[in-house]
């Protein structure tokens, strides 16, 4: 590669990488569940990886144009809305019913199964329609400002954002196991949870 090559790629690998991680860092029903897997330390790998492909793919739709197909059918947004509230509300109420009786890291609990973790992390992911506003016609609309061959970096740049901060997250998070090693952290982690999963529903539901 070239030096004038180069430098087109890095100018358009690190907006991308910078747009995404703007995006993802803040915390939302995705982000929490990924946390409170990494703690428990269940089944981490599928959950990290669930997530950054779907980012990937969601990314790749976004430079491919799919954008268009999503603003010419608000309907489908409204349909993934509604139902992307029911389900974080039930999330919601999972998480304080977890609260009442919490358990310090370590203690025996029944093992989620992989099939459960599988379909969880697909609904966080895939039935929050900003997803798709974010994801799709935001960082697709700016990737392919950067031309024919700098979208494809700044969509690279962006599923890498998506693959560091989601592996990060989930491996860190035993970082924090001291911390959880009482019950009563656990409480306040699944009531924080809760909160998450109600306020984004409400956030769907009024908008």
């Amino acid at each position: 590669m070239d030096d004038g090559a180069y430098g087109r790629s890095v100018t358009s690998f690190v907006p991308g990488f910078l747009t995404m991680a703007s995006l993802i860092v803040a915390i939302g029903a995705q982000n929490a569940y990924v946390l409170r897997t990494g703690l428990a330390r269940h089944h981490v790998a599928l959950v990290v990886t669930v997530c950054a492909l779907s980012d990937a793919v969601l990314v790749l739709a976004g430079v491919l144009g799919v954008g268009g197909l999503v603003t010419a059918h608000p309907g489908l947004l409204t349909v993934v809305r509604w139902v992307g509230a029911a389900y974080l509300i039930g999330f919601g109420v999972l998480s304080l019913r977890n609260a009442r009786h919490p358990k310090a890291l370590g203690a025996s609990d029944a093992v989620p199964s992989r099939n459960g973790v599988l379909a969880t992390v697909l609904a966080l992911t895939w039935l929050n329609p900003h997803v798709y506003l974010d994801t799709v016609l935001l960082v697709g609309s700016l990737a392919n400002q950067h031309g024919r061959e700098g979208r494809w970096w700044f969509a690279g740049g962006a599923a890498a954002a998506s693959l560091a901060w989601f592996t990060a997250l989930g491996y860190g998070a035993r970082l924090l196991a001291p911390l959880f090693a009482r019950p009563a952290t656990w409480r306040v982690l699944d009531v924080a949870i809760a909160l998450v999963m109600f306020t984004i529903a409400a956030t769907l539901l009024l908008s």
